[in-house]
């Protein structure tokens, strides 16, 4: 009876037109991924028929910013924004996000996230976004590549890495011209290149941050040792013409490795289904290390915009759905992103996916080893320095000396 009193009450609402309408915006690639989503989210609108979320794709995360700034500025923001954690520190200082401590505090999906996600969710004492999908960076390969060219070991160290990228470097047709590549490395200075670069980085026991530092005047690049060798190891790779670079802001795409134009990429899991539906042979092994083991952790974090108090706790039950069990699950074994729900990767149902595709578990153990990227306000402007050196740098332009002390000259005027 409670719970046809309760249908009734919410029919009476629906039929009264108070029907709590939201706007998702996304970014979600590649397009079956976001097919996923919009599963998920039509099973959202079905079960709860006094609030309808409509999921909108807004373009690559590069092309978002713009446009979220712009409505940030206009006060025409969306309710729910799926975007990458980076942008936190930039939306607090526009006083744009609800802080959803209170919140999450009071809800049960709270002891079911992922703890070492909560890098990526506070900024100055406060939480500001929730976790919806998580991964890191690995390398993928082409195992029969590996076999033709008798190499039997995975390598480990950045020197048994350059090696095995040399010796799977050929010319396979004899007209004195390379066919195929050992490494696909990342060109351009988008996100995607900053954001696979920094583990060789913290590899080489260097430091984005000086100390605890969370504001943008505390990024240390000139003379940052670990930032050098990170960058000299990516141009050899390149000069001993063992690297092919990507076309500029096309470092995910996987075609090269697909077609067998290079035999290793850094990738990450969200494309375990695109590269299943390939047909092709891959597998995956953690990034290889200088001094310790590192990746990177991805993934997008939502984020609640100020409208009215009413329409934010509608929004955050669907940040609520998108955390749970059931919503990760799902998620993870339609798209290989991890879940972030603890309860999620426990279940039956996901390690019978783990055991059907153990290239998930590489990245599962190699999370341990994953560093977040700072939130705090100006990240943008970093990230888009340091990817103007890494270009540099690869295409013989400057050295990694010079090109980071350039970045520190240029971020030191906008910041200092």
């Amino acid at each position: 009876m409670l719970a046809f009193s309760g249908c009734h009450v919410m029919q009476s609402r629906v039929d009264r037109g108070e029907v709590i309408h939201l706007t998702l915006w996304q970014g979600v690639n590649p397009p079956p991924n976001r097919d996923v989503l919009q599963k998920l989210v039509d099973k959202f609108n079905q079960t709860h028929r006094d609030i309808q979320v409509e999921s909108l794709y807004v373009g690559q995360q590069d092309q978002q910013l713009p446009k979220i700034l712009a409505a940030v500025v206009g006060d025409a923001p969306p309710d729910i924004l799926w975007y990458n954690p980076t942008i936190a520190g930039q939306l607090v200082e526009l006083n744009a996000l609800i802080a959803l401590d209170e919140m999450l505090e009071n809800s049960p999906v709270k002891a079911e996230i992922d703890p070492t996600l909560y890098a990526s969710m506070e900024y100055n004492g406060k939480i500001w976004s929730v976790p919806f999908a998580t991964n890191n960076v690995g390398i993928f390969y082409r195992p029969s590549l590996f076999k033709a060219a008798g190499i039997t070991e995975l390598p480990r160290t950045w020197q048994e890495f350059q090696q095995v990228a040399k010796k799977l470097t050929r010319d396979t047709n004899g007209d004195g011209q390379i066919d195929r590549y050992g490494m696909f490395l990342p060109l351009g200075k988008g996100e995607f290149t900053v954001f696979t670069w920094l583990p060789f980085m913290w590899s080489s026991s260097g430091e984005l941050i000086s100390g605890d530092s969370q504001n943008a005047a505390g990024v240390v690049l000139k003379d940052n040792q670990g930032a050098i060798a990170a960058l000299q190891y990516w141009y050899k790779l390149v000069q001993d013409g063992s690297a092919m670079l990507s076309g500029p802001e096309r470092g995910y795409e996987t075609e090269a490795l697909l077609s067998g134009r290079v035999a290793m990429q850094l990738n990450g899991p969200w494309t375990l289904g695109e590269l299943q539906a390939s047909g092709v042979d891959f597998d995956v092994f953690p990034i290889p290390f200088g001094q310790r083991p590192a990746t990177v952790i991805g993934g997008e974090n939502l984020f609640l915009f100020k409208t009215r108090p009413e329409r934010q706790k509608a929004a955050f039950k669907f940040a609520e759905y998108a955390m749970s069990e059931e919503f990760q699950t799902e998620l993870a074994l339609s798209t290989g992103y991890l879940p972030i729900n603890l309860k999620s990767r426990q279940s039956a149902k996901y390690q019978a996916f783990v055991q059907k595709v153990p290239q998930v578990k590489v990245f599962l153990d190699q999370a341990k080893y994953g560093r977040s990227r700072p939130i705090f306000p100006g990240y943008n402007r970093i990230s888009d320095s340091l990817g103007r050196a890494i270009e540099s740098v690869l295409l013989g332009k400057s050295s990694p000396a010079e090109a980071l002390k350039t970045t520190q000259q240029r971020l030191d005027l906008i910041f200092k």
